[in-house]
């Protein structure tokens, strides 16, 4: 069965895709409903690497089970989709009560707004997100539960995404900042 999710975020594209990448925003996003707990020697990472394994907590209290993350990058098919890019998940449960969920077939699909820039030139994201849930009997029980998780996962993209904008600070060929008339310019 399928989680679906198709939302405009409030930042640029390559925010929401450094976005993805981030163990913080991952988490970020899952609060306070599920934390997830790196199982890993050196803990999270920076960035997300090919697999990472984790340990599932509900409200912060209660372990649900563990989970492996194996992340990769595709590229769309159609060539009309040529400025999206897309994010993989295909871990899925490995223990506790998750491991009635083995598998898992998790897209987040980043492309820019295509109504374009807003009146002010400021660049939207179109973020979509499907998620293929598979756990033999309890695949309705499990799918309803997803889609409640997600539809609060939706809620909080939204509301994250703002603060995840990266605008650098411009410098001179001599690393000054340049002098501005306002903070706008900066």
């Amino acid at each position: 069965m399928r989680v679906l999710l198709k939302l405009m975020l409030d930042c640029d594209p390559d925010a929401a895709w450094r976005a993805l990448q981030s163990p913080t925003a991952f988490r970020e996003v899952a609060l306070p409903w599920l934390d997830f707990r790196s199982d890993e020697p050196g803990g999270f990472p920076t960035t997300w690497g090919a697999e990472h394994r984790v340990t599932v907590k509900a409200l912060g209290a209660f372990t649900v089970g563990t989970q492996a993350i194996r992340l990769d990058t595709l590229r769309p098919l159609d060539p009309r989709e040529a400025g999206t890019r897309i994010l993989r998940d295909s871990g899925g449960g490995t223990g506790g009560m998750l491991a009635a969920v083995p598998r898992l077939d998790h897209r987040m699909a980043i492309a820019p707004d295509p109504a374009g820039p807003d009146e002010r030139g400021r660049l939207r994201t179109l973020y979509r997100d499907q998620l293929i849930v598979r756990a033999g009997a309890l695949t309705p029980f499990a799918w309803y539960a997803f889609w409640l998780f997600w539809q609060w996962r939706g809620a909080r993209l939204r509301r994250l995404a703002p603060t995840w904008a990266y605008d650098p600070e411009r410098r001179d060929d001599d690393g000054r900042v340049p002098e501005t008339t306002s903070a706008e310019e900066r």
